[in-house]
């Protein structure tokens, strides 16, 4: 039980799986414009590390945080919730 505490979660899109066991995750919030109060779209990227699941390109995935891996690193990949359709 000591493990199960709430750790930080975001949902994003998998952008790049061109490195071993690291993917770069595109993550999309909304906001309301200030002055328009028209949606606008937010993008944040984060690397995450890739340990029992292997995503590919385009597949929509839950990051959760943990200890920093590396200088970037400091997510990992903790579910496939979306595998991507690829056509062609």
């Amino acid at each position: 039980m000591a493990d199960e505490r709430k750790r930080q979660s975001l949902v994003g899109e998998v952008i790049s799986t061109k490195m071993d066991k690291t993917v770069n995750v595109r993550v999309t919030r909304e906001i309301a414009h200030p002055i328009y109060s028209k949606r606008v779209k937010r993008f944040n990227k984060y690397l995450a590390h890739v340990a029992g699941v292997v995503p590919k390109e385009g597949d929509i995935v839950k990051i959760t945080s943990m200890r920093p891996m590396s200088k970037r690193k400091r997510w990992q990949v903790s579910k496939i919730i979306r595998e991507s359709v690829k056509v062609g």
